[in-house]
């Protein structure tokens, strides 16, 4: 089976979650002996993870083709809202476009039951099938080396006493930047740093104001490899995210792979799969993220890094890398039975046609 993984504009996209996502994807598929093509004309399948005009235009070209594509819904309206300058005046033509590019695909693979119940919700009528990122649990393991442990303290200029909280994500208002600044505010005895860049000149003035606030136990690291912040979530002692939305959230795998603590905000995505107690904690508002840091960080309540990685070991890549597979393996099927059907129809035309 070959598949062709299309994304597009992918220096655009790298560094965020979907760029993670089709990572994971195709070191699934070679896990599972799925070979990746570099274009159409050697694809057995589609497999389409942007929505960007080539994108749809991409999918077109492989109908005309007979192949069958599966287009990957990574974005939402909901999650459109509150990233960039302009996005809460467009996310309206924003669903619209997404729900016709997803339209195009024969299936449609999204990441969490939270996800594919918004995409039902835009009347999206193909079948949606809920397959997690995944997280590739060999790499997202902790060492327990404690020279690491001191190079990653030492390098962002923390002591081995420090309790350091971290977060990763774009600077958007979406990923909740500023409340975690205002936790920093209000807790200067702990340490805040957050992973993860934007053009600064894109996001509205409330995010820029955020980034430049000056506290001494807050600051930004911008966009590191994922060596270094696979470091930074093992030698951190809180992995803080209080995003507003997310499809699922692929550092939060992460974190959970890592064995971290994790705290997240109250949000629907995750009613499905992390139970608030038993694997995470989460938080409803900034008054409740205060309570939980606190009470984690100073060990009032149970640290739930272990049934967390629990949670991890059911999306490992192997997992995610045989559920794709039988995707493929279906909408090969199928296309192949509407092709016969097809030839059939013709064949019976033309039989009629020399009769009459």
């Amino acid at each position: 089976m070959r598949v062709y993984f299309y994304s597009g504009m992918q220096k655009l996209i790298e560094k965020s979650g979907v760029g993670r996502a089709i990572y994971h994807q195709k070191m699934a598929a070679d896990m599972n002996r799925i070979s990746c093509t570099d274009g159409l004309a050697d694809a057995d399948v589609v497999h389409i993870n942007t929505v960007f005009p080539k994108s749809l235009w991409i999918a077109c070209r492989a109908h005309q083709s007979g192949i069958p594509v599966i287009f990957h819904a990574h974005s939402t309206k909901e999650d459109f809202k509150n990233s960039y300058l302009g996005s809460n005046l467009f996310d309206g033509l924003f669903g619209i476009w997404i729900k016709h590019c997803y339209s195009h695909g024969d299936m449609i693979v999204t990441p969490s039951e939270y996800s594919k119940q918004l995409l039902e919700s835009y009347g999206i009528k193909k079948e949606i099938h809920v397959i997690s990122n995944g997280i590739d649990l060999e790499y997202y393991r902790k060492t327990e080396d404690e020279s690491e442990r001191m190079a990653f303290r030492s390098k962002y200029g923390y002591s081995k006493e420090d309790k350091i909280i971290m977060s990763v994500g774009l600077m958007i208002g979406r990923k909740g930047l500023p409340e975690f600044v205002e936790l920093a505010r209000r807790f200067p005895k702990y340490k805040f740093i957050w992973f993860g860049e934007s053009n600064l000149h894109t996001v509205p003035k409330k995010i820029r104001d955020a980034v430049r606030t000056e506290l001494p136990n807050l600051q930004f690291a911008g966009y590191v490899p994922k060596s270094e912040l696979k470091r930074a979530y093992e030698h951190s002692d809180l992995f803080l995210f209080p995003s507003y939305e997310e499809t699922e959230g692929i550092v939060v795998l992460e974190a959970l792979a890592m064995k971290i603590p994790i705290l997240l905000r109250d949000i629907p995505v995750y009613d499905s799969w992390l139970v608030d107690g038993r694997d995470v904690y989460k938080a409803a508002d900034t008054e409740e993220f205060e309570i939980y840091i606190r009470n984690i960080l100073e060990d009032k309540i149970e640290n739930l890094a272990e049934q967390g990685y629990e949670v991890a070991k059911q999306r490992d890549i192997s997992i995610v890398g045989n559920e794709l597979r039988r995707i493929y393996a279906k909408a090969l099927d199928r296309k192949m039975v509407s092709a016969e059907n097809c030839l059939s129809v013709d064949l019976t035309h033309r039989d009629l046609r020399s009769k009459i």
